[in-house]
């Protein structure tokens, strides 16, 4: 009759040892039929107690140790391999993408520079539709206030121009502050003088002036759209042609997210290549160049777009599995777009930006002057007649 052989106790392993313990312990290798009668003892280890393996009653001992060894020393290379845990499988990234997406874009969607936006059109709208003029005087008490402060923020306007022109005055404060000051007084000011006049004209050197501020005003918003195209950021420094000819380069080397599509870098190359050439060539007339750039990226866009619907289209009818993805096919297809193109835009654009910014410039420093000569006509004739 075939005996078993002893079943070995769950709660002992044979080998109760860590993995950076193994590197010193030495396992024999031993067949069947080289075995004694005689149970070898177990070898001795250092770090551990060596396992005990006993047989049931009836049982050789040398027929019992002879199955658990032939079982345990194939196991060996793995125990020196293989890590006590296994590694956790991480989560799938794209189940987390699309929430963290989306609350980027509640983040850009809400700034600062939008909430005092908003803030300014409705301060606007109350003064414009309320009846003011129950309760605000311009030739007396918070109206003639207002008058008064709305004026002396327009005269520290010249401050930035003085810090920005004069090395001596650094003492005042780095010029990037001055800049966020000079755009705070240029829309407080007027917004006080608009409050102090009730939104309405009045005497011809009162309606001068008041006419004046807001071209000036108006004028700001308009710098400050030409100033963002051609700086880094609202604040930072003026960029240069170069880096965004490196950034819309680099862009061009993620065309392997596309390739789904294999003609759409092709076609993406050629529509970059009209819009750098597009535009009037005359200096004189640089100006326009960003208007004539931006028709041609939306006619662009729109193109492009149709080939990766058509595209997308023709591969679903084909395989199944581009049938199930082709809405986040579509989603990677238009994202790629949209940043190919704009970088093209905006190296296209940036040197019509910078004319521009010099023609504005040059007009927005005679408003600033005119309207300071306006306010002071104005107080004078207030004052005196």
């Amino acid at each position: 009759m075939r005996t078993q052989p002893a079943p070995m106790h769950s709660a002992k392993p044979l080998f109760p040892l860590a993995v950076e313990d193994l590197e010193d312990v030495t396992i024999p290798v031993l067949r069947p039929d080289e075995l004694s009668p005689v149970a070898p003892e177990p070898p001795s280890v250092s770090h551990a107690p060596p396992a005990t393996v006993t047989p049931s009653s009836g049982t050789p001992v040398a027929q019992a140790i002879a199955p658990v060894q032939a079982e345990a020393v194939p196991a060996t290379p793995d125990l020196l391999r293989a890590p006590a845990a296994p590694a956790a499988t991480p989560a799938p990234a794209p189940a987390v993408k699309p929430q963290v997406a989306r609350a980027a874009a509640r983040k850009r969607l809400l700034t600062w520079n939008r909430v005092g936006f908003v803030a300014l059109l409705v301060v606007l709208y109350l003064g414009w539709t309320m009846p003011t003029e129950r309760y605000i005087t311009p030739t007396r008490g918070f109206g003639y206030a207002l008058g008064i402060i709305g004026g002396s923020l327009m005269l520290l306007l010249l401050m930035y121009s003085a810090r920005k022109r004069f090395s001596w005055l650094r003492f005042l404060g780095p010029g990037a502050a001055w800049f966020r000051f000079h755009m705070v007084l240029g829309i407080v000011g007027p917004l006080c003088i608009l409050f102090h006049s009730n939104f309405k004209t009045g005497a011809a050197n009162s309606n001068v002036a008041l006419f004046c501020m807001l071209t000036v005003a108006g004028s700001g918003f308009i710098g400050r759209y030409l100033y963002a195209h051609i700086h880094a950021g609202l604040y930072g420094r003026k960029l240069e042609l170069g880096e965004l000819q490196a950034s819309a380069a680099g862009l061009r080397e993620l065309s392997g997210k596309v390739s789904f599509l294999p003609d759409l870098v092709t076609r993406l190359e050629a529509a970059e290549q009209q819009l750098l050439a597009c535009g009037p060539h005359l200096s004189l007339l640089g100006f326009l160049k960003p208007v004539v750039v931006g028709f041609a990226s939306v006619k662009a866009r729109w193109q492009l777009y149709r080939y990766a619907r058509n595209g997308l289209r023709a591969g679903a009818r084909a395989s199944p599995v581009v049938a199930a993805e082709s809405k986040r096919l579509r989603r990677t297809a238009a994202a790629y777009i949209d940043k190919r193109l704009a970088a093209t835009r905006r190296v296209a654009e940036f040197e019509g930006y910078e004319r521009l910014f010099s023609l504005w410039h040059a007009l927005h420093i005679p408003l600033i002057f005119m309207l300071l000569i306006a306010a002071v006509i104005h107080v004078i004739a207030v004052n005196v007649y």
